[in-house]
């Protein structure tokens, strides 16, 4: 079997696109700014609403401080009824070791240590806030000196909670519509960036189909048009060297044409007189005789990539019956004797193709597994499954070689390919250019071909040629 060696290429790590890592950008960028915003509005907003509140607070609490101490010093003993003339929320009174309030949630011991002791030891006002039963409160003690007293009081600040819970949840709410509308922002970026990368990839695999005419769209984009420029000069100089390489090689062929056939004109001749001719003589002829044949092989195989090349083949379509055309191809090619097995589903099966090359399609693995292949082959014609009506068959030629690594099947339909252990083969080198014309004429067939191990568990490699295919 042809075999070709692969140098060892390094893995390489996986990265994201360039359209993902533009949306990636835009999303994470909207999602980091939106975040910021949210968190300096809520921010600011509860310092504003807290302070607010209590400032408001104190200022209160410190004109009910200064009725009660009106009202305790002009009649210390009635203490309640002074509490109950403020109208305060939650008021708690200490008046000579005495606690005195309304509401019995909201009593001393609902007040830290650290503030008894600023406010009554050290007769110094303090403010704080805490939680009582539950609820945020702002805790005010307020020193009442002049009648050896303290003022404290508990108004509420749990409304303020409520609001900036639902201040937070809006901006949580506007933080993910901002980064959406970034993801969508990005999407449209990355599909606008990117488009000028589609197009030449696709007018790259244009020309690495054949069409080497194919040119990019001039762009006002200035930063575009150095690109397209550059692009369109790479491909106009392929262009260029390609169809310079192709009339050489087909220039090359024909002049070798001429003198291949005086050639073999001579051959014949003396192949008429070979019994008059010694011993030595005839073994020199026959070496002659087989080189000249394979000479004008490698002959026709040029011409034949060199019509590739110039897009100059034209197919004769014609509906053959698939078991016997492949019947007809096996007897006239180089293994004549080679059997041809026709499943039940193949019986009645029609492709439509250019005889003569489809022939030559069979004759190149015929030819490639008598010399690679030990010889001994076994083609076979199915439809590779159930489906009826079938749409595709499959033509498979099994040898007894030494089978096909791997990681050459590729390789081995590329032009030139040569092998890597010819030593093993039973006959001489080709040009690598037999496998390489089956991939060609197969894929203007719309179909494909590859090699695989053979399925029977035999040492050998199977060519498998699939092709579109119909019920007669």
């Amino acid at each position: 079997m042809k075999t070709v060696t692969r140098s060892h290429t390094p893995r390489r790590v996986r990265t994201f696109g360039l359209r993902t890592r533009i949306l990636s950008t835009f999303g994470l960028g909207s999602l980091a700014l939106s975040t910021f915003l949210a968190l300096s509005t809520y921010n600011f907003t509860r310092s504003n609403l807290v302070e607010e509140r209590e400032s408001s607070a104190i200022v209160k609490a410190q004109q009910d401080a200064d009725r009660l101490r009106n009202d305790l010093e002009s009649n210390p003993t009635s203490v309640q009824s002074a509490i109950e003339r403020l109208g305060a929320e939650r008021p708690l009174v200490y008046f000579r070791g005495t606690w005195t309030g309304d509401d019995a949630r909201f009593s001393s011991t609902a007040i830290p240590t650290s503030m008894l002791d600023a406010v009554l030891d050290r007769r110094e006002p303090s403010v704080m806030r805490t939680e009582v039963d539950g609820e945020l409160v702002v805790l005010i003690g307020i020193p009442l000196t002049s009648v050896d007293g303290a003022y404290f009081e508990f108004p509420t600040i749990d409304d303020v909670r409520s609001t900036l819970n639902s201040v937070g949840l809006a901006l949580i709410f506007a933080a993910g519509i901002t980064t959406l509308i970034g993801i969508v922002l990005g999407a449209i970026a990355a599909s606008r960036a990117v488009r000028p990368l589609v197009a030449a990839s696709q007018a790259a695999q244009a020309i690495a189909g054949g069409r080497l005419d194919t040119r990019l769209e001039e762009s006002n984009d200035p930063d575009l048009s150095a690109l397209t420029a550059s692009f369109n000069e790479m491909a106009a100089a392929l262009e260029s060297r390609v169809e310079r390489d192709t009339r050489f090689t087909s220039d090359v062929s024909h002049e070798l044409r001429s003198p291949l056939q005086t050639l073999k004109a001579s051959v014949e001749v003396m192949q008429a007189r070979r019994d008059e001719m010694p011993e030595r003589a005839q073994a020199a002829l026959d070496l002659l005789v087989a080189d000249v044949a394979r000479f004008q092989g490698l002959v026709e195989d040029l011409l034949e990539i060199s019509r590739f090349d110039a897009g100059a083949i034209k197919l004769v379509i014609e509906e053959l019956l698939v078991g016997e055309f492949v019947r007809q191809a096996v007897s006239i090619s180089s293994a004549a004797e080679t059997p041809v097995r026709i499943a039940e589903n193949a019986h009645d099966l029609v492709i439509k193709g250019d005889r003569r090359r489809l022939a030559r399609v069979i004759a190149n693995l015929i030819d490639n597994g008598r010399s690679y292949g030990g010889g001994d082959m076994i083609v076979s014609v199915f439809a590779p499954d159930d489906e009826e009506p079938p749409t595709q068959v499959w033509i498979t030629v099994d040898d007894h070689g030494p089978g096909v690594a791997p990681s050459e099947r590729e390789l081995i339909f590329e032009r030139f390919a040569r092998g890597g252990v010819a030593g093993r083969r039973s006959g001489s080198e080709g040009a690598g250019l037999g496998l390489a014309l089956v991939s060609e004429h197969v894929r203007l067939h719309r179909g494909r071909v590859w090699v695989d191990d053979r399925p029977d568990g035999l040492e050998g490699a199977r060519f498998v040629i699939e092709l579109p295919a119909e019920r007669a």
